[in-house]
């Protein structure tokens, strides 16, 4: 049987991919990383605070993975985790070399996704870069810059693509693509259009991806608000923004925040809880790690038992090999087969035992796609390794 591949997308195949938090200066990044990661960075008010980028951790947020933790009840209990980047502030001309222009931008480069934090909240100490907010202006500045940069990395390429192209003409169809894909993607951007919102042919993406341009990275836009009008629900922003993402960037997630609000919580733990009802409100950090983790393109899947539960983060489409091989390369090198269930099966039937009488325990073989949320056991076998 023809074994079917998986769709391509545009960006870095693997794991140990990162989402940079991106904006221009003073608009919340850093306090935003601050809470997010529970550490302290420097936060003063100043537009290049942050240099090198700061990257960290954070657990991904799982109601499953909590109750198969008080289910088995093991000594050890491993979350999925997603690496955060925080990027110092981006000015107009960054491309140009502005402000740290050049080293903030091949951070960004060192990413595969975006957090776009879009500034709305006043605050008189916490001056704006360019005088007044106007989040609609620092995201076109943003993005404009990551344009220019990827037109003048894609100018730096073609001729040299080209050169292979005049020298072996139609006898590598692979540099071809190359290079006609890169010039369509450079006459896209030209046009203010970035790489991600344009349809690519497999083929297409097939050669962005030798080059991981700055504008095919996914985003997700945060919305930075006042902790008043973020508890009202209301900004004068707020439906500007929208109208702004449905012409520009249609399907795109936005989602509302406040950092003062999450800083409030961390701050005071033993009463954020109070805090929260009394004002019916609620953070939004779960939701924004949750998207984050999704944007990279990532699942996981889960390995339980007495001794251990544990996310196992996999790209999405692995096939259950590559997925064992995450466990161990043996597991991948010796497959035999993965035992899979899912997880509402568990919940309803509360044991593995029941879960087999049920019939929802299945037999998976080498062509099998993981999903997110799957539980796997997997058989294999080695020569030089015990059979499990």
């Amino acid at each position: 049987r023809k074994e079917e591949k998986s769709p391509l997308y545009l960006g870095r195949f693997g794991t140990s991919l990162k989402i940079g938090i991106v904006g221009v200066p003073n608009v919340g990044k850093s306090t935003f990383f601050n809470v997010l990661c529970k550490q302290s960075i420097p936060a003063e008010n100043f537009p290049f605070c942050t240099i090198d980028p700061n990257e960290s951790r954070v657990a991904v947020p799982d109601a499953r993975f909590d109750w198969l933790c008080d289910h088995f009840k093991p000594p050890s209990k491993v979350p999925a985790y997603l690496s955060v980047v925080d990027i110092a502030g981006l000015v107009r001309g960054a491309s140009e070399g502005e402000g740290l222009g050049n080293a903030f931008l091949s951070h960004i480069g060192g990413c595969d996704a975006i957090f776009s934090m879009m500034r709305v909240f006043d605050d008189p100490d916490v001056t704006h870069v360019d005088g007044d907010v106007d989040p609609l202006r620092d995201t076109d500045t943003i993005f404009q810059e990551l344009r220019l940069k990827d037109i003048e990395y894609l100018t730096n390429n073609i001729d040299k693509v080209g050169k292979v192209v005049a020298r072996m003409g139609d006898k590598d169809k692979a540099a071809k693509n190359e290079y006609e894909t890169m010039l369509k993607a450079r006459d896209l951007l030209k046009d203010g259009k970035d790489v991600r919102k344009c349809t690519w042919a497999n083929k297409e993406i097939e050669a962005l991806n030798k080059h991981l341009l700055l504008t095919s990275k996914p985003v997700i836009y945060l919305i930075n608000m006042g902790e008043k009008d973020y508890i009202k629900k209301k900004g004068k922003w707020l439906m500007k923004i929208k109208q702004y993402l449905d012409e520009n960037d249609p399907g795109a997630t936005m989602i509302p925040f406040s950092g003062a609000l999450e800083q409030r919580l961390l701050d005071d733990p033993d009463n954020a809880k109070t805090f929260l009802e009394e004002n019916k409100t609620q953070s939004n950090l779960s939701k924004i790690i949750v998207n984050g983790f999704k944007a990279l393109g990532l699942q996981y899947f889960f390995t339980v038992g007495a001794d251990e539960v544990r996310a196992w983060t996999i790209p999405k489409h692995t096939k259950a090999p590559q997925a064992a091989g995450k466990i161990h390369s043996d597991m991948e090198r010796g497959f035999i087969k993965a035992e899979v269930y899912k997880y509402d099966d568990i919940v309803e039937h509360k044991s593995e035992a029941a879960v087999k009488a049920a019939g929802r325990y299945r037999m998976e073989g080498k062509n099998y796609e993981v999903q997110d949320g799957d539980i796997v056991m997997i058989k294999f076998n080695v020569t030089d390794s015990k059979k499990k």
